[in-house]
């Protein structure tokens, strides 16, 4: 439909990001252009064929993926997060290894150029991984935040802790620069970070509705998931549980959550070599006043959702996998 709204996604394609890409296919009002991967819980070209893998399995390979960038702007990578999303990077939930799609010939800058050309003004990014893609993409085309409508992110910690370090949250801090570059650029931006991702807590209660409708999505995440559960959930919530990062960021995007506590706030990401390093510094001196009468920021921060996101992203699974299997 040409009314729908074009979306590109920039994902390092684990549990939460297969999540988050289920739920932008599942909508009726959006239309998922383009996915571009970059390192972060594998290397790009493994998260790249992981977007494949959930591609193929609704049917979507129509999708263009383009493999981005391998390496922060300063630096080396510190470690890929195999350790919480699996061997294979999806859970270890039985998806098909080898898929028939090709990754797009284009890299993920020159996808990024061209989605932007196409759909100039109306185009919006998820970004749920690290953003060094997107800041190569701000370096190489002079004009892109003039094409792009907004910028949704998952990632940084304003008043929650960080979880891979006290300060830091896992995107940011595997390339502060990048980020940084991001955050300041001059379009819409909205920051999605742990102080909500990590309150909007999956259940087995939800797991087992996911696996009670009986589709190949819904039995896919409920296996993912339990890997999830098992790991993380269980080290972070000591039981057996997790949160769904990168879905809840898309549910923003669509609307389908609202936060009940959305500032808009100045952010910046400490870049330097110290115990900070990653760290979103978000201004949040107004919240005792209720962020009312505050001189406006550039960065719209989610700091409070009501709780609801699981059941919204489990039922839209739920109705997504029933229409794909008529």
């Amino acid at each position: 439909m040409a009314d729908r709204t074009p979306v590109l996604i920039d994902c390092d394609t684990g549990i939460d990001d297969a999540m988050a890409l289920l739920f932008m296919l599942a909508q009726d009002r959006y239309d998922v252009v383009g996915i571009t991967s970059v390192f972060g819980n594998n290397t790009a070209a493994q998260c790249a064929i992981n977007s494949l893998r959930v591609l193929e399995l609704v049917g979507r390979t129509d999708i263009p993926v383009a493999v981005g960038a391998e390496q922060p702007l300063v630096g080396e990578v510190t470690y890929l997060a195999t350790h919480v999303h699996g061997s294979d990077g999806l859970g270890d939930a039985g998806l098909p290894v080898d898929v028939t799609a090709s990754v797009d010939a284009r890299d993920a800058v020159q996808l990024i150029d061209d989605l932007s050309r196409e759909h100039a003004g109306r185009l919006r990014i998820l970004a749920v991984a690290p953003l060094t893609n997107l800041a190569h993409a701000l370096e190489a085309i002079p004009d892109l935040t003039q094409r792009i409508h907004d910028v949704v992110i998952m990632g940084g910690a304003a008043d929650a802790p960080g979880n891979q370090s006290p300060a830091a949250e896992a995107n940011i801090i595997h390339d502060p620069e990048a980020a940084q570059a991001v955050l300041s650029a001059d379009w819409g931006l909205t920051l999605v970070p742990l102080d909500v991702t990590m309150r909007e807590v999956l259940e087995e209660s939800d797991r087992t509705a996911l696996f009670d409708a009986a589709t190949p999505v819904t039995e896919f995440v409920a296996r993912a998931t339990d890997f999830y559960f098992g790991g993380y959930g269980s080290d972070v919530y000591a039981r057996r549980a997790s949160p769904a990062h990168d879905a809840l960021a898309a549910a923003i995007l669509t609307g389908d959550i609202v936060p009940t506590v959305f500032p808009e706030i100045d952010v910046t990401v400490d870049c330097t070599d110290g115990p900070g390093r990653g760290s979103t510094i978000c201004d949040t001196r107004g919240r005792y006043r209720g962020f009312e009468g505050t001189a406006a920021g550039r960065v719209r921060v989610a700091l409070q959702t009501d709780g609801g996101f699981p059941r919204v992203l489990v039922q839209t699974l739920v109705d997504y996998g029933s229409r794909l299997s008529r």
